[in-house]
């Protein structure tokens, strides 16, 4: 039986790799789970109430890009938080979480060829997994560029061969940056708008972290195109639920672009969408549209960030994260270090060559390991000071 090739050279996902490097070892503490960006911190209590509401809606197909409220509500949110105004019915679309929409997005926006050659797919390196597969799926080239300390943990796409860029057809970017917490600056959205302007591509502005930041929000993809007058679809935005109100479970995400990527999004749906239940759309529609619990959640998160600050002061290489919830700390072998960890006191950790791709020989995540801050705060500075006893000191 055949199987398709373009899948052959997939690396195993990261926490079935993870498993197999620390399972069959026994830890040497209480275990601490800070492997997985999965917020463990309450959730609204008005949400479980809400569903029950409306829990006849489990009665009836629910509908497929957001019901008329979801989509208001994530209409709002989008004017509130980035200052622009959003059709909810041309322009935005309710996601069963965004992994689906990183991914399908790229099956109704990417052509079989950019300029007559193969398109590429531009992917910060390391990447969240969806990005590569996506890309694959299409039958595009994924070009990993490296995120590392000397290009300010965001991908440089300005250096790229203009060959590579005149086929390109979508660029991937994370911010705050998945492992490493940096933020793209206006300046820095800025040069990529007039970049893919230039040279004709969309971006995938993948902002799942934008609500956990330590003073300043970071600033928006749609708010500097809207600045620029850049074509509306130009930019394609993503964010959820998972991370700004604790609801990984829920699966409620946002894509939001120009109206003629809205259609092509909404037809393939059509074909292929697992759209949220009813009830559950009820609820997210309500958490969209309240912030209360968002400052709440942010300040218990900036109460890590200083209990992270407090355990590696003075820590060579210790680069604070501006926002998200993960700290991207460097070692020497990011394995070694992981099980090292694992075995010596029971706090579970990812190796970052896990969350990157080697190119021309090398990972940029080998160095490092990633922990996110998803316990609570007391845990958070037992399990830190453990690490630095363990790994620095």
């Amino acid at each position: 039986m055949n199987f398709p090739e373009r899948f052959a050279n997939l690396p195993a996902y990261a926490f079935p790799r993870l498993r197999a490097l620390l399972d069959h070892h026994k830890p040497g503490g209480d275990v601490v789970h800070m492997t997985i960006g999965e917020p463990k911190q309450k959730f609204p209590q008005w949400v479980t109430d809400v569903i029950v509401e409306n829990a006849a809606g489990f009665n009836s197909y629910p509908p497929n890009d957001g019901s008329d409220e979801l989509r208001a509500a994530i209409s709002g949110w989008i004017s509130r938080r980035y200052g622009v105004e959003m059709d909810p019915a041309t322009q935005i679309m309710a996601l069963n979480g965004t992994r689906e929409g990183l991914y399908n997005a790229a099956m109704a926006l990417c052509p079989e060829q950019k300029n007559g050659q193969k398109p590429a797919i531009l992917i910060p390196n390391p990447f969240y997994q969806v990005y590569m597969v996506a890309s694959l799926s299409v039958g595009a080239e994924p070009v990993f560029v490296s995120a590392t300390a000397e290009t300010g943990h965001l991908p440089d796409y300005e250096n790229l061969p203009p060959d590579v860029l005149d086929r390109t057809s979508i660029a991937y970017i994370c911010s705050p940056a998945n492992p490493q917490g940096a933020v793209a600056s206006r300046d820095y959205w800025q040069r990529l708008i007039r970049l893919a302007e230039k040279h004709d591509f969309r971006i995938f502005a993948d902002e799942c972290y934008s609500e956990i930041y330590r003073e300043t929000a970071p600033v928006g993809a749609l708010t500097v195109a809207q600045e620029m007058g850049a074509n509306p679809e130009r930019v394609v935005l993503f964010n959820s639920l998972s991370k700004r109100s604790n609801l990984p479970g829920l699966r409620s995400g946002l894509i939001a672009t120009g109206p003629e990527n809205m259609k092509r999004l909404k037809q393939l749906r059509a074909y292929s969408g697992a759209p949220l239940p009813g009830p559950l759309q009820a609820a997210a529609a309500r958490v969209w549209a309240d912030e209360a619990h968002v400052v709440e959640n942010r300040a218990l998160y900036q109460e890590k960030y200083q209990v992270a600050d407090a355990v590696f002061a003075g820590l060579e290489g210790y680069m604070p994260p501006e926002a998200g919830f993960f700290l991207w700390l460097p070692v020497a072998d990011g394995e070694a270090a992981a099980l090292k960890l694992w075995q010596e006191t029971g706090v579970r950790v990812l190796p970052g060559a896990y969350l990157a791709q080697g190119a021309a020989g090398e990972n940029p995540g080998t160095g490092y390991i990633r922990v996110a801050l998803v316990t609570s705060a007391e845990e958070t500075r037992v399990a830190l000071t453990a690490l630095r006893r363990c790994l620095y000191d």
